[in-house]
């Protein structure tokens, strides 16, 4: 059910970048698609039975091999939000120089000044 629920986040992500015409929401729908795949890669890392690949069977760790997740997706997830945040630097100050331009952040009104 969860996995769904991200699958559907991702898609309202995908309906903002595809069918808006201002910069602004095609901004924010790569955000909402950014934040539902790093919420897939953190729940891919949960594990029901405990069962983490660093922690070797019969340890006395054995509270912390139940109450851990895999470190894997965090640590992929963590370079994600880096990666992610540099990129919307670049789309922001992008926008911004488009918006000195053209005095508007409408994708259509842009195309109809530029001719």
């Amino acid at each position: 059910m969860v996995y769904t629920l991200c699958f559907i986040l991702f898609v309202i992500g995908l309906y903002g970048v595809t069918c808006k015409k201002n910069i602004v929401k095609i901004i924010l729908g790569f955000l909402i698609m950014e934040y539902s795949v790093n919420l897939f890669l953190i729940l891919l890392g949960w594990r029901k039975n405990g069962v983490v690949p660093i922690v070797e069977p019969n340890t006395v760790m054995e509270y912390f091999k139940t109450m851990s997740v895999d470190p894997l997706p965090q640590a992929m997830v963590l370079i994600s939000i880096v990666t992610g945040l540099g990129t919307l630097i670049l789309m922001v100050a992008l926008a911004i120089r488009l918006y000195q331009r053209y005095g508007t952040f409408d994708i259509t009104e842009m195309n109809r000044l530029k001719k």
